[in-house]
């Protein structure tokens, strides 16, 4: 299944507050969109608005040409990270898992899958109060892809891995787009991101600035720089 990621001149306002303004951009099947921009630049609040968590002020956000609260079987189209903190702590990770994807009607066999994708096998009977930052992370991520979902959202999916989890993270992120998924990332990492990204979107003050295809040439601090100044 493709599921481009499309937003159309999308707004919200808080009260007098304008968190993100028109902004338009496609995240297309087989990429990786890198999302950049300082806090409180309106990236988190933009892909709150693509998964239905906050309703646009105007525009529109949509995942396979539907919004994300539109879609028949969600899980199965979207997977997303926006914090790695929400977990029981007295459940392990497979329990966790288990509760998730019993909720969406999953089958069971995903979980072992999903904990053998982002490397918890061997912690999966741990509780997850003695996880570190990292592995709550890889948890994290094993939850969006319980449903084998066609678009990965990830809100600064780097934070607390070590440097074995970020290399991890990149052939993750690599082979997701290599498999036709579609993969929109906001982060701070850039040096980072431009290992494993195709195109980079630059948002300032709740506008999208700048955006360019990435290549081994392309300077993302240099373009972050001027974009956000």
């Amino acid at each position: 299944m493709s599921a481009t990621i499309a937003v159309t001149r999308l707004t919200k306002t808080f009260g007098t507050v304008t968190a993100v303004q028109d902004v338009t951009f496609t995240a297309p099947p087989g990429t990786v969109t890198a999302f950049l921009g300082p806090n409180g630049a309106g990236k988190t609040t933009t892909l709150r608005m693509i998964l239905g968590l906050v309703t646009p002020t105007s525009g529109t956000a949509t995942i396979a040409e539907t919004p994300y609260t539109r879609l028949p079987h969600p899980v199965r189209t979207a997977g997303a990270v926006l914090e790695a903190t929400a977990f029981h702590p007295g459940l392990t990770a497979e329990d966790h898992l288990h509760v998730h994807r019993t909720a969406a009607g999953l089958p069971a066999g995903r979980v072992a899958h999903v904990l053998d994708q982002t490397g918890l096998t061997e912690a999966a009977h741990r509780r997850i109060s003695g996880y570190s930052l990292g592995m709550r992370q890889r948890l994290a991520i094993a939850t969006a892809l319980l449903g084998d979902p066609a678009a990965l959202i990830l809100d600064e999916p780097t934070n607390g891995l070590d440097p074995d989890g970020i290399h991890w993270l990149r052939g993750f992120l690599r082979a997701c787009a290599h498999d036709g998924r579609t993969v929109l990332v906001s982060s701070h990492a850039l040096a980072e991101t431009q290992r494993y990204a195709d195109h980079a979107l630059f948002i300032a003050r709740g506008r999208l600035v700048h955006q360019t295809p990435v290549t081994p040439k392309t300077d993302l601090e240099k373009l972050y720089l001027e974009a956000t100044k």
